[in-house]
């Protein structure tokens, strides 16, 4: 290989070694960031995976529970007052009892949101699960 050739492939090599190791310090910082940060959620994560506790996929297939659960995610969207989190609620209807998961703002919004399920034709228990963000 020529000299000149040899040099640009170096030039090349040393280049791509860098970037590769900046973008590896860069990752290993965004997950440290992550680690200390209320996104960190991998707890959560691993809880729900072991089956001790209801997702979505446990919702039930009957036409009256798919109603009940259509019924409430309407009305939490409807209601403008409600906080991003409070809208995205995880909501389970099984047999007429209503599972309430994951975050909320305060805990008014949780009794809202309670409400908002007993109100609802077919619902016969809420099992709130819901975590409030603040009291």
């Amino acid at each position: 290989m020529p000299k000149p050739l040899s040099l640009v492939a170096f030039a090349l090599s040393s280049c791509l070694l860098f970037v590769a190791n900046q973008a590896k310090a860069d990752q290993s910082s965004a997950s440290q960031l992550a680690e200390n940060t209320e996104l960190e959620n991998t707890q959560k994560n691993l809880r729900d995976k072991d089956n001790t506790t209801l997702t979505a996929e446990d919702q039930n297939e009957s036409q009256a529970d798919l109603k009940i659960t259509a019924h409430i995610r309407k009305a939490l969207l409807k209601d403008k007052s409600l906080s991003m989190d409070a809208h995205n609620t995880k909501i389970i209807a099984r047999n007429g009892v209503v599972t309430l998961r994951g975050p909320v703002a305060t805990t008014d919004e949780s009794i809202k949101l309670q409400k908002i399920c007993r109100e609802t034709a077919g619902v016969v228990q809420v099992d709130n699960q819901l975590e409030t963000k603040a009291p």
